[in-house]
């Protein structure tokens, strides 16, 4: 009987145990992984996962915990299965796309802000949703706009626009008669003096 052995590269260490071996994982990735196993650990031996009260609690806690603080790395291994498995399906609903179009989460918060400006009893809330309401693209009430309008013409057309400038600046000249001002005051120092 021959022996197979698979080709080893030689220098390179092996792990000291399956810790070792394991890739460094986010915290949302591993526990993505421990409630993977565990549904399927779930789904093997029939058991199933109901949470109680201190289990949704806790799942709650280590949220609120993640969202607060996203380098936060939860110890997972503290925790029973059913906390694990309530917080993995959490993230996963925090993970999900609520509108599928930025045009429609645009249109939720139109339609909130409309709400709020119909039904707050509050006038200050109101104003402050209309001047939201007002803020929005499209809506553009406190946008100050000047617009420049661009007109190409030819060179034939300018001059003609030019000569018919200067032709209603000739209708507008007036006639003077010029007279020479003399300085009285010189003169009069200037027969003094001698």
């Amino acid at each position: 009987m021959t022996t197979l052995v698979p080709p080893i590269e030689d220098n390179i260490p092996l792990p000291e145990n399956a810790r070792d071996a394991f890739p460094e994982l986010s915290a949302e990735a591993e526990l993505q992984m421990r409630a993977n196993v565990i549904k399927l650990m779930s789904d093997l031996t029939g058991q199933e996962l109901a949470p109680t009260e201190e289990n949704a609690d806790q799942a709650k806690a280590l949220a609120r915990e993640m969202m607060a603080n996203p380098q936060y790395r939860p110890d997972y291994s503290k925790y029973p299965n059913e906390t694990l498995a309530m917080l993995a399906g959490m993230v996963a609903q925090m993970n999900v796309s609520i509108v599928e179009e930025l045009s429609d989460l645009k249109m939720y918060v139109v339609n909130k802000l409309v709400a709020e400006v119909e039904n707050a009893k509050d006038p200050k809330v109101r104003v402050a949703a209309l001047s939201k309401l007002g803020e929005i693209d499209g809506v553009d009430a406190f946008k100050k706009r000047s617009e420049v309008t661009h007109k190409h013409m030819s060179i034939e057309e300018v001059e003609q626009e030019l000569l018919q400038t200067l032709e209603t600046l000739e209708d507008k000249v007036i006639d003077v008669e010029a007279r020479a001002l003399v300085n009285q005051s010189k003169n009069d120092s200037n027969q003094t003096d001698s």
